[in-house]
């Protein structure tokens, strides 16, 4: 619970950041309004063409009664509508991520920097993270495409068709939702996706916590582009809570005028000897006596002859 909880407060503190830095927020949404505007496109086709894929797909239902054909038509044609739409979601992000990775890697970056401790991205070039990311992407809708093949299998399933799977179906796109949103932030600390993946299933709180309110927001219009640039801030945050990023030594700031420092953070100073408490050595020979042989060490002056009268200036 306690990971749920975190998780939700993840996604918070990810719309609060944006809603403290405007000019990022607008700049975040360029790349969900592009690709929003291709999936409204092809779910207002999928509508239009829903029916004639329940018909195609149930020619056996050709000569039906009237009210059992067009039962089992239009339920199909729904769930077919309800399936692309499910997809919609599991793929809105990893779509937004692809064509806005330049505009979310510096998102990212500045949620960092504001944050302290950014970590030093790889140095590769554009044409290759945008390849690392189709990649990833891929990776995660294979995934996501299973699952979502059984669930809409076990759909037909009656009761828990209409009870579990619709809860699971939320706990899985939440989970995959959760796995895209923090891939930039990820990859920028150089993890790799099977790492991502091992990460997130060890916290699946966290990750139902994140992921499963934006899948429920996403569901309403707009939504989506609203919230994407304080998903992708919130997923930097829940990052660095994956993967702390350890500062280099001596990068701290330095204490303002007035300020005492930070006894843990002044360096220890080794002891210097004190050279003036220095013994002579034990087998040195001048420590004891003078040496023996010195010519300087008599008095050579004393056995000179005396002036015949007595000096004035010689005391007694």
């Amino acid at each position: 619970m306690r990971d749920l909880a975190a998780g939700i407060g993840y996604l918070a503190k990810g719309q609060k950041w944006v809603a403290r830095h405007g000019r990022w927020w607008a700049f975040g949404m360029i790349p969900a309004l592009i690709t929003l505007a291709g999936y409204v496109v092809a779910l207002f086709l999928l509508g239009g063409w829903a029916g004639d894929i329940a018909a195609w797909a149930t020619p056996f239902a050709d000569h039906w009664t009237s009210f059992w054909q067009d039962l089992l038509r239009t339920t199909l044609a729904a769930l077919v509508f309800v399936g692309g739409l499910l997809l919609s979601v599991l793929t809105f992000t990893a779509v937004t991520l692809l064509v806005g990775q330049p505009f979310y890697e510096e998102l990212c970056e500045k949620v960092d920097e504001t944050e302290g401790g950014a970590p030093t991205p790889p140095d590769v070039p554009l044409w290759r993270e945008l390849v690392v990311a189709a990649r990833d992407s891929l990776f995660v809708l294979v995934r996501a495409g299973g699952f979502g093949v059984l669930l809409f299998a076990a759909g037909f399933v009656p009761v828990v068709g209409q009870t579990v799977v619709p809860v699971l179906g939320f706990l899985v796109s939440g989970f995959f939702l959760t796995l895209e949103l923090t891939s930039v932030a990820l990859q920028r600390r150089g993890v790799p996706q099977r790492e991502r993946l091992r990460l997130l299933r060890g916290r699946l709180g966290l990750a139902f916590g994140f992921g499963v309110p934006l899948v429920l927001g996403f569901l309403v219009p707009l939504v989506t582009v609203v919230a994407m640039p304080g998903a992708v801030a919130g997923a930097t945050l829940l990052a660095r809570d994956l993967v702390p990023v350890q500062e280099e030594p001596g990068t701290d700031e330095e204490p303002e005028e007035g300020e005492s420092p930070d006894p843990a953070a002044v360096p220890e100073v080794p002891d210097v000897p004190e050279y003036r408490a220095q013994r002579p050595a034990a087998a040195n020979p001048y420590a004891e006596a003078p040496y023996p042989d010195n010519p300087y060490a008599q008095d050579t002056y004393a056995a000179a002859p005396q002036a015949a009268e007595p000096n004035p200036y010689r005391s007694a």
